[in-house]
């Protein structure tokens, strides 16, 4: 290993990635250590891992969070732009181009079928999600007992997922603090395999000597970049917009939502269906296929969300216009709040390492987040299994099926399987 990494090299590599990255956050972080560690081997095995767990501590999407840690290890803040940006990039163009079509055509006949077949797909795909999680993270009797207590609380109480997840990891400090030879699971299924490190001072973000202001100069342009789109459209529609309201809606979520996308998908599905009334439930099934279908985090599930929530409330404005507007601001303020934690927190990242309490915590979040994602599994299965109608669904309950024993016991890859259950679904509705 050597910090000799050309800048232009790894431009390209953070490009390719960007086209690539598909199967969710551990598929892509795999992907990730594959290339960077075993490959290229421009960073070593611990670099690495020590990054992935400080990612794994903060809120938002952990895959383009350690992209940006990685670029920013090798090249300093610029390094750390282009790969934060790059990872996000070509999904960007890809899923607005898809929302767009959803909005404009959702209703022709033949594309309603192709998402017809989407939705027991989802519902696959989110059962598939709460089993793989709770196996890695429920190891005991404590942890089960957090994600059965999250699920109760967040679906037959309703309570707040910000409440749930910070009281989550409250208990998970504390119990860190009682005992701290527990072994604490982790999300990363990566091997801690023997590492050959260069020295610290190899790397050029590394070698860099953290100071409260430099730390606090940088947080602060980070912090004025993120919420430079909103001040413009304060000033240009109003604090009762729209646009506003996704805007803050979205922030949040990127401060709370701990646990990854699924995570974050269940903040905004609570939100955006349930308080707002901006999609319904089919709609946000309809956005999470879309979602997994494309590169990039699964995350960007909020892109779609902001578009149909603007171009169905479009205020005046075109609705393509209004729904671009909705769809880049919600992209916007989900991943600002990634650059500001890295070049902030990295620095002090070996202050961080290591320590059990936090370990604890992320621990008890994960478990409760399985909690939420099984919340969010049934609600999914409800709507599809039981439409509008009121009449229970054979096909789609035989499709999730199939779909979920696919991907469970035969690996069968995500995007042939969406596209296999979407073509189904158009075969049953217009030719059977």
């Amino acid at each position: 290993m050597t910090n000799k990494i050309s800048f232009r090299e790894a431009l390209r590599y953070w490009l390719k990635l960007g086209f690539i990255s598909f199967g969710g956050p551990a598929g892509q972080i795999a992907m990730m250590h594959k290339e960077i560690v075993e490959n290229k081997k421009w960073v070593g095995e611990k670099h690495f891992l020590q990054a992935l767990n400080f990612c794994m501590l903060l809120p938002g999407p952990e895959a383009q969070q350690l992209a940006t840690y990685m670029g920013w290890l090798m090249h300093r803040i610029r390094g750390g732009i282009i790969a934060g940006v790059l990872f996000v990039l070509p999904s960007v163009f890809i899923l607005w181009g898809l929302s767009w079509l959803y909005a404009s055509l959702g209703s022709v006949p033949s594309v309603a079928a192709l998402f017809y077949g989407l939705k027991p797909a989802v519902v696959a795909i989110v059962a598939e999600a709460a089993l793989r999680i709770g196996k890695k993270s429920l190891r005991g009797r404590g942890f089960i007992a957090i994600a059965a207590l999250s699920f109760v609380g967040i679906y037959f109480l309703n309570i707040p997922f910000p409440v749930i997840v910070f009281s989550a990891g409250i208990i998970g400090y504390i119990s860190g603090h009682m005992s701290q030879k527990t072994t604490i699971p982790t999300k990363t299924t990566i091997s801690h395999e023997q590492d050959k490190p260069s020295p610290e001072s190899d790397f050029p973000g590394a070698a860099e000597q953290p100071s409260i202001k430099g730390i606090a100069k940088t947080a602060l342009v980070c912090f004025i970049v993120w919420l430079f789109p909103m001040i413009i459209i304060l000033l240009w529609r109003g604090a009762n917009s729209i646009f506003i309201d996704i805007g803050i809606l979205f922030s949040k979520a990127a401060l709370v939502t701990f646990g990854g996308a699924y995570a974050v998908l269940a903040y905004i599905s609570q939100h955006a269906v349930a308080r707002y009334g901006w999609l319904t439930p089919a709609q946000m099934m309809d956005g999470l296929g879309l979602a997994e279908t494309t590169p990039g985090p699964l995350i960007m599930i909020n892109q779609f969300v902001g578009y149909l929530a603007a171009y169905q409330n479009p205020e005046g404005l075109n609705p393509v216009v209004a729904g671009t507007i909705g769809g880049l601001l919600a992209t916007w303020v989900t991943f600002a709040p990634s650059f500001l934690f890295i070049f902030a927190g990295a620095p002090y990242i070996e202050r961080i390492r290591g320590n059990v309490k936090l370990s604890f915590a992320l621990a008890a979040i994960t478990a409760a987040v399985v909690g939420v994602i099984l919340n969010l599994g049934l609600n999914f299965a409800r709507h599809t299994l039981l439409p509008e109608t009121g009449v229970f669904d054979w096909f789609a309950l035989a499709v999730s099926l199939t779909a979920f024993s696919g991907m469970q016991f035969f690996k069968w890859p995500m995007i042939p399987m969406i596209i296999g259950s979407a073509a189904a679904g158009y075969i049953w509705k217009i030719f059977i």
